[in-house]
């Protein structure tokens, strides 16, 4: 059925939903100029005009959704009648055909050797590595103290991540890596929302030059690393040495560059998104006192005087909430976007094949039909009580970790990580941010976009 909106036709899916027009675009870049200015603002209003908006990502038909419900049906059709798209030549550079990048059977083996790496019972061998780092930095912070929040958060979470993923603890793994890793990311975000995006592979760029620059500071860490474990005790209980270790159903095992892609990608997700997740989580406590406040006060109530672990995540009701809703403001992974195939449909409707599709977890997430004062910080909301918020919340109206068959692996990781790092630190002390204003960056993860400036207080 199709109606008109002024002189643009308006299609009604089958299942009652409208396809509205999104903005007028430019000749063969299309909508990409407006995009690129303002990632998550341009969704915002493309969330405005409807949950199901035609735009032109260049010259490209391109789909916005934004309902939870078919948000669900584009996750969880991926690898059926979605295809996972190319996310370009920079985003490959890094992360070779790591098992976020590779599809078909491929994806399935590498995602099969990869994902008990990552199962609960080798994440609780992970938390005590995760609380000791940051007992370390609590144990060098004094009161009164000032740190730059998004520098300290970084070095922490690069050092968890250098002793669980490749099990060494030298300042010069996590620095080199770590610079690397913060080169490539920011140059991620650029060609991804700039005119790279629509640039043949071969075409050289500045940008493009340092990725691989950064990127073979990445490989000569890992195949250092990796040459390491090869010759020594391959049952340490590290990522890298169950990577090594894995067989497929043929007993073969990953190639060195099949570790190193899956090594780069565990790398991202445990260092990242909880560095900048833990960034965010800081920045919405210091300005939120009450919240602030009830944490402080379930961490004595759970903690008293000792430091948590792995057995305390499920008592930390209300610091899991504070994460949930720090991510629910501030996902770090902010779009996610598929290809049609043939037979492809959404809300019962066809879509044609090669339609690219999109949906943005900010843009979601701060809609107001599915939270209340979306724009509010709220840990409370989750609180799983009869009655609560949490329970009217939509599948797939919070999908910070994306779903279906490609939800990130990471996901109990990150989880666990973000909760015992804030519970150590929050513990002992409050960080009162500067007031300046910080804006989130859309890079490969959401950043702030300047240094988190804040002084240290001693908890009474």
């Amino acid at each position: 059925m199709t109606t008109q909106a002024g002189s643009a036709a308006v299609e009604e899916t089958a299942g009652g939903h409208q396809i509205v027009p999104g903005p007028r675009g430019v000749p063969l870049l299309g909508n990409l100029p407006e995009f690129g200015k303002d990632p998550l603002a341009f969704f915002e209003r493309m969330r405005e005009r409807g949950d199901f908006v035609s735009w032109r990502f260049g010259p490209g038909p391109a789909l916005f959704i934004a309902h939870p419900d078919t948000i669900g049906e584009l996750l969880t059709e991926i690898e059926r009648t979605f295809d996972q798209p190319d996310l370009g030549i920079a985003f490959r550079t890094l992360l070779g055909n790591g098992v976020v990048v590779a599809k078909g059977a491929d994806w399935r083996r590498k995602r099969s050797l990869v994902q008990p790496s990552v199962r609960p019972k080798q994440v609780r061998s992970y938390a005590t590595t995760m609380a000791d780092c940051a007992i370390a930095l609590a144990d060098r912070w004094t009161d009164g103290q000032r740190v730059d929040v998004k520098k300290e958060m970084a070095a922490l979470t690069q050092l968890i991540a250098v002793r669980t993923i490749f099990g060494v603890d030298t300042a010069a793994d996590a620095e080199a890596i770590g610079s690397a890793m913060d080169i490539a990311q920011k140059e991620i975000g650029a060609e991804f929302s700039g005119i790279g995006a629509l640039l043949p592979d071969w075409v050289p760029t500045p940008g493009r030059a340092r990725i691989k620059r950064a990127t073979a500071v990445i490989d000569a860490e890992v195949s250092r690393v990796v040459a390491r474990h090869r010759d020594g005790d391959t049952e340490r209980p590290d990522l890298l040495s169950r990577l090594l270790a894995a067989q497929d159903e043929t007993g073969a095992h990953l190639s060195d560059q099949e570790i190193r892609d899956e090594t780069v990608t565990l790398y991202i997700g445990g260092h990242e998104t909880t560095s900048s997740t833990l960034v965010w989580a800081w920045h919405l406590l210091s300005h939120n006192p009450r919240a602030r406040q009830v944490l402080a006060e379930e961490l004595d109530r759970v903690l008293g005087d000792r430091e948590p672990g792995f057995d305390d995540y499920a008592r930390l009701t209300y610091t899991q909430a504070v994460v949930k809703e720090t991510l629910r403001l501030y996902p770090t992974i902010w779009l996610l976007t598929g290809i049609a195939k043939e037979g492809a449909t959404l809300g019962g409707m066809v879509i044609p094949p090669g339609t690219r599709v999109w949906s943005s977890q900010w843009a979601t997430h701060r809609d107001g039909r599915w939270f209340t004062d979306p724009d509010e910080f709220r840990p409370e909301r989750w609180d799983t009580a009869e009655g609560a918020e949490a329970e009217h919340i939509p599948e797939y109206a919070w999908f910070p970790f994306g779903g279906g068959p490609r939800v990130c692996l990471g996901t109990r990781f990150a989880m666990v990580e973000a909760v015992l790092v804030l519970a150590v630190l929050a513990r002992r002390f409050h960080l009162d941010l500067d007031p300046e204003e910080i804006r989130p960056v859309p890079s490969l993860t959401l950043q702030p976009d300047r240094e988190v400036l804040a002084t240290v207080r001693t908890r009474d």
